[in-house]
């Protein structure tokens, strides 16, 4: 792991020149720079990642877009990730602390003022859930939105996260400390499991009631279940964890030379590692193999690299140091050539390792760099790699891009984004839930913030115990998550 006091000593010598970030594509100088010190790279993107959420933001709603700058409505899990970001500004010093839990404060007031109900029109949410989509502005359900049961997870991740670290005796902190706690205990766990069954369901309509999908399979719900499991007002049922994770099946395989609990994009390894430290603790499952959640996830991003060097597809750039599948943006939904044939390419869609996830030669720079704490040494080969191989086209002012494909070549087929000649398809947007563990893992690897906060909360860890998680900091009391520098 980076030491912290490494980690500060680089932050304080690079912050005055990243307090003016360039506002245009970087130079392959520029680039060579930031590439060259691993810890220097790491603080060079987290500036710049944390300038996304901090200026794309809504001022007044404190909402963050799903995307930008394609225009978008609010998404309610990006926002989560933009207050771990504020709590992550006010640590680094990017913002003042002040400034952050003003910012904060506005985004859990607007939420708390949204009205909820059945309605089809004119709420945010119900029963303390809130709509995968909301407009920007106004923080109505954005049309055809669901209520995301995994989203409001995401949110209420974030709003814990922000209510643990501003724990000064200030009337502002305060404030924010009383609204992140009724914002979470006012979530109704127990209501999203429908008809006895006591899996969560994926989500909720207001003209057709729950989603007949029920959570299923290893994926990123075990955030969901921890934060359900651990309310002391409406907790999901004492066997939900049992009962999710007995659908995990056929999960636990060989892959890619690992044998793990196995998803095939990145993203299901990394949203709950966001916010949980999950070192040193197992629950049952886990015991039963004699593995952590946290050392499946580094054997998942072995897999990620091993695929690449094995490129069974046969993409141009795949390599040890060049790899990240994940749900991604993508160049379009159609067949465009490749060498000398066709192949079929996708916008919007998850990207795995193994089917039913597709592998269309996209990669995403969050796959990697949102991994950061599995394997430093295998991750900062590949953000290397990434810089100085298609730094001058996927890191600009935001940081990373979201996406990119070195074997989608034809301009005119291009459904998003554009095509540079003889390097690929370059993604034009950022994406908040992709953003959001490129900046939170960097903090997490540079001494541990989010997991330190969280590992205090009293919710989290009763979610953990009801779920059977054992060992480790679980065995330690909780005390005060944060004592600012």
């Amino acid at each position: 792991m980076l030491t912290v006091a490494c980690a500060l000593a680089v932050l304080a010598a690079v912050r005055a020149r990243a307090a003016a970030l360039p506002t245009r594509p970087l130079s392959a100088a520029a680039i060579r720079r930031i590439a060259a010190h691993p810890q220097g790279m790491y603080l060079d993107i987290e500036r710049r990642t944390f300038n996304y959420f901090w200026q794309t933001t809504d001022p007044q709603t404190g909402l963050a877009p799903d995307r930008w700058p394609t225009s978008a409505p609010s998404s309610i899990a990006a926002t989560g990730f933009a207050l771990t970001a504020e709590v992550i500004g006010a640590e680094r010093g990017y913002v003042s602390r002040r400034a952050a839990a003003a910012r904060v404060r506005t985004t859990l007031a607007f939420l708390l003022s949204l009205p909820q109900g059945p309605q089809r029109t004119g709420e945010a949410g119900y029963h303390g859930f809130f709509y995968h989509f909301l407009n920007l502005h106004t923080g109505l359900r954005a049309p055809r939105s669901e209520l995301s049961t995994i989203d409001t997870a995401l949110l209420m991740a974030g709003v814990l996260t922000a209510g643990g670290y501003f724990d000064k005796p200030t009337p502002l902190e305060r404030q924010v400390r009383a609204m992140a706690r009724k914002l979470y205990l006012r979530v109704d766990w127990r209501w999203a499991e429908p008809g006895g069954d006591p899996r969560v369901s994926v989500a909720w309509f207001p003209t057709t009631g729950f989603a007949h999908l029920r959570w299923a399979g290893y994926n990123e719900a075990s955030l969901l279940y921890i934060l359900g499991m651990g309310s002391p007002t409406h907790p999901l049922r004492a066997d939900a964890w049992r009962a999710w994770t007995s659908t995990y099946g056929s999960d636990w395989r060989h892959l890619d030379g690992q044998t793990m609990l196995a998803f095939g994009p990145q993203f299901g390894h990394q949203y709950t590692a966001v916010w949980i430290d999950l070192r040193g603790i197992a629950d049952k499952f886990m015991r039963a193999h004699g593995e952590t959640y946290f050392g499946n996830a580094r054997r998942a991003t072995l897999a990620q690299r091993q695929y690449a060097i094995r490129d069974p597809l046969g993409w141009d750039g795949y390599g040890p140091d060049i790899w990240g599948l994940t749900t991604c943006d993508g160049p379009g939904d159609v067949r465009a050539p490749f060498r000398h044939g066709q192949r079929r390419f996708y916008s919007y869609v998850a990207r795995g390792i193994a089917p039913p996830y597709v592998d269309d030669g996209t990669l995403a720079p969050t796959a990697v760099v949102g991994s950061l704490p599995f394997d430093p040494r295998i991750v900062t080969l590949a953000t290397t790699a990434l810089l100085r191989n298609y730094g001058t086209l996927i890191y600009t002012h935001y940081g990373f891009l979201d996406a990119f494909n070195p074997s989608f070549t034809d301009a005119a087929l291009a459904r998003h984004g554009h095509v540079v000649p003889g390097l690929g398809w370059v993604d034009g947007n950022y994406l908040g839930i992709d953003q959001g563990p490129i900046l939170a893992m960097i903090a997490n690897e540079y001494g541990g913030l989010v997991w330190r906060i969280l590992r205090h909360n009293p919710y989290i860890r009763r979610g953990l115990r009801r779920a059977g998680f054992r060992g480790g900091w679980l065995r330690s009391p909780a005390g005060r998550a944060h004592r600012a520098r």
